[in-house]
């Protein structure tokens, strides 16, 4: 039995909860091997799991996901990314199915609803975006070609307010979700303008707290509203990656993000062997499954912003290190990474997994789609090391075509966007997966959230470029 984590013999509401979370998951704790260097682990049971989102798409949810009706969008994009993360693909008939329920959700105004008849909103935006990335295609009944760009960025613009953050709807509130959708999904369509992100980069910068971590909101330059948050951090930091096409262009002095102090918070989030290594969301607060991807997914992002990996050895200090008994110690404690790969891995494997199908929060939790796919979005982050590649970037900028109808100093940028969305490729050589090849998963693009594939095929039709095919 792994030791609590201490409470300074002061119990509190919060210790109490830790202990009794570090109590469901001890009977979850992976089991020593037949080496002192091999851990137990379940593997990643993909048929329970596929059982689970099948029968969802299918027959239908729950009667108690009644109140989920203004997430429809959400629902299907959950479970299509599911479907994808897992390596399934889907035939024809659903997958039209998938295009005509979220084309129903398109408002007559622009954007998209949580359901059919739904005022606009940018979250189901953004999942109906991403939703048709996965089953859509260009042509009559493709649904790409069905989107009303011009009313989308309409809409959009509608949203802007004078400190460069969006009103997540008309009459919404303000937060680095609903920016964050907007921005994904005006990359992923070829709506990006200056005039659109104007003054975003700072506001986003206006939105870190002094934990390092990102809170919802800030308003007009005021502090930042509430204490830092792995989802909206990871939302922050990606928007921030998809807005450097932007600050590359713009006058000093540029907004500038406290990264220290960033991955200080970040790394911070991952719980200890008790925990099994889980990411938390807050300080204080208990390990959560969808943190994962919120949190764990947070590290590409960074090294995209070049804060590398840091070497398993260090340079002045190559011997293997030995205990005050003369015995080899080994690297233990020193991981290939920024945080410990493999014990995320082990916290889904173990501890994610629901029985009767789909992923969840922790023990005594039931599965959901949003937790199924925030495990396999954090799960499938932690495997594969996804990177920017000077030499992809190379082989797009030498099939780029010149648009013709369209301003150069905006051309420019939209192609800077185009060149950074696409050039992640995958380092083999980084890969760490627990469980060996069946528990592999697809690699994901670190900022949108979507397979590589399905992010070229859209952005392909949306940029009127030819993709170059993948070498290797």
């Amino acid at each position: 039995m792994l030791a609590y984590v201490p409470n300074d013999h002061f119990p509190s509401p919060t210790s109490i909860t830790q202990t009794e979370t570090e109590d469901s998951l001890a009977p979850f704790l992976p089991k020593s091997g037949d080496s002192s260097d091999e851990r137990a682990v379940p593997p990643l049971d993909r048929n329970v799991h596929l059982q689970y989102l099948v029968k969802n798409m299918v027959q239908g949810l729950p009667s108690r996901y009644t109140s989920f009706d203004a997430s429809q969008a959400w629902l299907l994009f959950w479970t299509l990314q599911s479907f994808a993360t897992l390596q399934i693909g889907m035939d024809p008939g659903n997958k039209q199915k998938a295009i005509n329920t979220i084309m129903a959700m398109q408002h007559p105004d622009g954007g998209f609803g949580g359901g059919p008849g739904q005022l606009p909103h940018l979250l189901p935006t953004y999942a109906s975006v991403c939703a048709l990335a996965i089953a859509g295609r260009p042509g009559e009944g493709g649904g790409w070609e069905q989107i009303d760009r011009g009313k989308l960025y309409n809409f959009f613009m509608s949203l802007k307010q004078p400190d460069g953050s969006f009103r997540v709807s008309t009459i919404g509130e303000v937060d680095t979700r609903g920016t964050y959708g907007l921005l994904c999904a005006a990359t992923l369509l070829n709506l990006l303008t200056p005039e659109l992100v104007e003054n975003t980069a700072q506001w986003i910068v206006d939105c870190q707290c002094y934990e390092g971590g990102f809170s919802s909101e800030s308003y007009l330059g005021s502090p930042p509203h509430g204490e830092a948050h792995g989802g909206y951090t990871f939302c922050g930091l990606a928007g921030w990656v998809m807005l450097q096409p932007f600050l590359s262009a713009a006058p000093e002095p540029k907004p500038q993000l406290n990264l220290k102090s960033l991955l200080r918070w970040l790394v911070q989030m991952q719980g200890l062997p008790a925990d099994i290594g889980g990411f938390r969301g807050r300080c204080n607060k208990l390990v959560d499954g969808c943190y994962s991807w919120w949190v764990g997914g947070s590290f590409a992002l960074l090294e995209t912003l070049g804060i590398n990996s840091p070497p398993t050895k260090s340079p002045e200090k190559t011997e293997i290190p030995v205990t005050s008994e003369g015995k080899e110690e080994g690297w233990e404690g020193h991981y290939d990474g920024l945080y410990d790969r493999a014990a995320i891995q082990e916290y889904i494997l173990c501890a994610g997994q629901h029985k009767p199908g789909g992923l969840r929060d922790k023990p005594g939790k039931n599965s959901d789609p949003y937790h199924t796919l925030s495990c396999l979005s954090g799960l499938s982050s932690a495997q594969h090391r996804v990177y920017e590649s000077k030499s992809r970037r190379e082989e797009l900028e030498s099939v780029w075509s010149e648009p013709q109808d369209i301003d150069p100093g905006l051309s420019k940028i939209r192609r800077e966007v185009f060149l950074q969305s696409l050039s992640y490729s995958e380092d083999p050589s980084g890969n760490v997966t627990v469980g060996g090849s069946p528990n592999r998963l697809n690699p994901q693009h670190p900022v949108f959230n979507l397979t590589m594939t399905h992010v070229e095929g859209i952005m392909g039709w949306s940029y009127g470029q030819q993709i170059p095919q993948r070498k290797g």
